[in-house]
């Protein structure tokens, strides 16, 4: 029997998340009304983790140690307001809009956790690209796909368990609201260019597949799953640590490079096609077949999925007519010493009432998403295995299009505010 979920509170928040704008902030304010009030932050933003991205410390934790990203995130695609190179007043205004919320929210999931990043295309408006980083513009990654190229100057990425914070946040930083958690707002010199809303949570993808077009009917999200296609993700033992995807030297030492991409999931084919087991057979590998159940939740900490060979790859292919999404790419997500390159923090997402998914990854090195990418095509074993096609029993690529790429600096801290090519600080 088809499931149909009566609307809740929680769905409520996030579809007015989705929404944005002052009318969902009234709104979701008028239902916090007897929540707890939201913590304030620090009196000198100088006293916060120099690194934008170093979230771990304030997430909390599953039962088997994987983090548990905030529930509400809210990603504003930036364009200056004015051409050529920032002058010295336009820093010091993102300076300042930065900083209320440093002061306004507590740096945590119950305040507000956020980030800013900058394009290759903000880079060259001073001619040059930042040093010693390895940020290129973005491209396609694969031949079968063509996305919409992400060029703006700007992400800023904010995420809480409020609700009515990420919205009030981004009313403040545009001039829509005179205070940010009782502390005076600064509006950011920048237009948003592009709004994208995500969520993240137990149950909240099974709440809303009635919602959203490219879930078929008949097909049941498993309540405790927290994607749409009915598993776990991010456990612990398959992310980078945030040390292992710092920059270590040069200018922008303590920052990171981020790669975003949006998808949209086709889960009539995946709920339609595939059994348990042959969804596990292609999101996990050929080997996780009876070794997960349910969503996923019995593997703990770790996926189960061990780097192989392209060898053992092409022969687990030829075995099972199949081959799997982390089964490809485990190899290429490792350094020689077994340690994870990638910190991945997807969230869900109903944007356009379509079932989609932001893929943010953090890494030293735009290139290491980029070769992890180019193994999840896994052409070594399309080439030499005829049941394995670009987009046919080869992992989860039949089930998702890419819409958007866009490659960004996340800079430390004390260079956030409009960095130039030289780290030169404010």
């Amino acid at each position: 029997m088809t499931r149909r979920y009566a609307p809740t509170r929680r769905g409520f928040l996030k579809a007015a998340v989705a929404t944005g704008g002052a009318a969902a902030l009234s709104a979701c304010l008028e239902m916090s009304d007897d929540e707890e009030p939201v913590p304030s932050g620090v009196d000198d933003p100088a006293d916060l983790p120099g690194r934008q991205h170093a979230w771990n410390e304030t997430l909390a934790t599953d039962d088997h140690g994987n983090h548990i990203l905030p529930k509400h995130h809210s990603l504003l695609y930036l364009d200056l307001d004015a051409d050529g190179e920032p002058t010295g007043d336009d820093r010091q205004r993102v300076a300042d809009a930065l900083a209320v919320l440093d002061r306004a929210y507590e740096r945590s999931p119950a305040g507000l956790l956020y980030s800013i990043g900058y394009s290759p295309a903000y880079f060259q408006r001073y001619g040059a690209a930042p040093e010693g980083v390895d940020l290129p513009s973005p491209r396609r990654l694969s031949d079968f796909e063509d996305p919409d190229l992400d060029e703006q100057d700007a992400l800023l990425h904010l995420a809480s368990d409020r609700a009515d914070v990420v919205l009030e946040a981004e009313e403040a930083l545009f001039g829509e609201r005179e205070t940010a958690n009782g502390v005076e707002a600064a509006a950011l010199p920048a237009t948003v260019a592009d709004r994208r809303s995500g969520f993240i949570g137990r149950g909240q993808p099974a709440e809303k597949q009635d919602e959203v077009d490219g879930i078929p009917d008949d097909a049941e999200v498993p309540e405790a799953a927290k994607l749409f296609m009915g598993f776990d993700a991010g456990f612990r033992g398959n992310q980078a640590t945030e040390e292992r995807v710092t920059l270590q030297d040069g200018p922008f030492a303590g920052g990171t490079t981020k790669h975003v991409s949006a998808l949209q999931q086709r889960l009539d084919r995946w709920y339609g096609e595939n059994d348990h087991d042959d969804m596990v057979k292609k999101l996990f590998g050929t080997d996780s077949v009876g070794a997960v159940e349910g969503v996923g939740d019995n593997v703990g900490s770790h996926s189960g999925v061990a780097p192989t060979s392209r060898e053992a790859l092409v022969e687990a292919a030829r075995s099972s007519g199949a081959i799997g999404h982390a089964q490809k790419m485990a190899e290429a997500n490792r350094d020689d010493e077994g340690n994870a390159l990638t910190l991945r923090r997807h969230v869900e997402s109903t944007d356009s009432g379509v079932a989609s998914l932001h893929f943010p990854s953090l890494q030293r090195e735009i290139s290491t998403f980029e070769a992890v990418r180019e193994a999840m095509n896994a052409a070594d074993v399309v080439s030499e295995t005829p049941a394995i096609r670009q987009r046919v029993n080869n992992g989860i690529l039949r089930y998702i299009f890419v819409k958007h790429r866009g490659n960004w600096l996340v800079p430390p801290r004390e260079l956030r505010a409009l960095p130039r090519p030289d780290g030169e600080a404010l």
